[in-house]
């Protein structure tokens, strides 16, 4: 049998871990074919730990140092929110953790997932680069990239990267430069003004010039739900649907735990719309 093709995924967590964290960790576990690398400068250390996730040292001022380095000019980095904008030059950034991989991406902690590869085919991955969990733009809580040096590269090709990576503001630059409604109503990414030119607009253009290869397709669910079963490592949406993830972007607004690292996630859990519940 055939070695799947492999996927690191990269992550940096700066301050504390939050309520959600084990959730993630447990979904992670579900998910042994892929590997995943959390830089932390958070020294607590973790039980329950997964044998596919890693936990690396780091601290911003390392982040600042390194990806300053990497890039070849001075960055600015003032809090963990502006990491966000440094997603796409992970590849390049962190490319001694991922130099052996076929694919490496980027993905939040406040998700559960479900079976990735059941969506992640060997199929998809041979025929794309670069992959969404949407339909409409490209995702900064999910993204795949092949592993090439253009694709590590690809956020040079955007003229505003420098501005990006030189302002302590953050742009959304992985995503769409905060231009989300325009891209869900499906207009032209030429007919979206935004101050920077975001990684969606950049995708987007390439992929229409035919410079890359970009696949875009609803994967996940976020919002107020309700009625999802996560059971080992499965996400079922409605009894019917399986999503390939659940993003609490919203849901952890409504809805929050007690912190408690040494929580033993359960193999089964329901996502309401406004609670977990372990029966």
């Amino acid at each position: 049998m055939n070695k799947p093709i492999s996927i690191a995924f990269l992550i940096y967590w700066h301050g504390h871990y939050p309520w959600y964290f084990p959730y993630f960790l447990h979904s992670c576990r579900y998910n042994p074919t892929i590997d995943f690398y959390i830089f932390t400068d958070i020294e607590e250390k973790l039980p329950h730990l997964p044998p596919n996730v890693r936990l690396i040292p780091y601290s911003l001022g390392q982040f600042k140092a390194d990806a300053s380095k990497a890039l070849g000019f001075e960055v600015a980095v003032e809090s963990g929110y502006k990491l966000c904008d440094f997603k796409p030059a992970y590849g390049c950034i962190f490319f001694d953790w991922i130099n052996e991989y076929d694919f490496w991406g980027y993905c939040d902690i406040d998700l559960v997932f479900g079976n990735i590869r059941a969506f992640m085919t060997e199929d998809l991955l041979a025929e794309y680069d670069i992959i969404s969990a949407r339909h409409d733009y490209l995702t900064g809580c999910f993204a795949l990239y092949r592993n090439t040096p253009a694709m590590r590269e690809l956020f040079k090709q955007s003229k505003d990267y420098q501005k990006v990576f030189t302002d302590t503001r953050n742009f959304f630059f992985d995503e769409t430069n905060f231009a989300f409604k325009a891209f869900e109503k499906g207009l032209h990414y030429s007919l979206i003004n935004t101050e920077i030119e975001s990684m969606t607009h950049l995708v987007r253009r390439l992929q229409e010039a035919n410079g890359l290869k970009a696949y875009f397709e609803f994967q996940i669910v976020e919002g107020f739900a309700g009625n999802m079963l996560w059971e080992k490592g499965t996400l079922v949406y409605r009894k019917e649907f399986e999503a390939m993830l659940y993003h609490f972007v919203r849901f952890k607004r409504k809805y929050v735990e007690e912190t408690d690292l040494h929580r033993q996630i359960p193999d089964k859990f329901r996502i309401g719309k406004q609670k977990i519940y372990y029966r």
